[in-house]
């Protein structure tokens, strides 16, 4: 396991999404870790994007926290980071418009997201997809492992 470099109280999350086709069917993946332990998890769906799955995979990881945390979380999708630390303020400011005042879209994810951004302090940061960072690769394998057949 990777050695945890952030304080205790910090629970690390990597997340990433996959789909075979876009839309298509997708899958998720997710890896929390908090000092000696970790969790990996993962899910899919038969048809879905990409920016869905990527989204969900930060949504189901953090619905398994229990309280209130610190959580770093590394994402490959600049899609998620820049929703979360750039966009949702505006949209929930122009009753969930985009710049085009169009309903934004995933908006039933980003709702739920909110509510969960509410509850804990996130701090992000962006990682090159496929670029050799093992737990960015791992949230990968999970996500793509998790596709379903068809």
């Amino acid at each position: 396991m990777t050695e945890n470099k952030y304080p205790e109280s910090t629970v690390i999350l990597y997340t990433d999404g996959a789909c075979s086709g876009n839309p298509g069917p997708g899958g998720w993946g997710a890896i929390l870790m908090y000092e000696k332990h970790k969790l990996e998890l993962s899910g899919g769906a038969k048809d879905t994007t990409n920016n869905r799955m990527e989204l969900s995979a930060v949504i189901e990881g953090l619905k398994k926290l229990n309280k209130p945390c610190k959580v770093h979380i590394f994402t490959d999708s600049k899609y998620v980071l820049d929703g979360a630390t750039k966009w949702l303020e505006g949209w929930k400011q122009k009753g969930w418009k985009n710049s085009q005042r169009k309903e934004v879209i995933n908006k039933d994810l980003w709702l739920i997201f909110d509510d969960l951004n509410k509850y804990h302090a996130l701090e992000w940061t962006w990682v090159k997809g496929h670029a050799g960072d093992p737990l960015n690769e791992r949230a990968d394998e999970l996500a793509v492992a998790a596709i379903p057949k068809k």
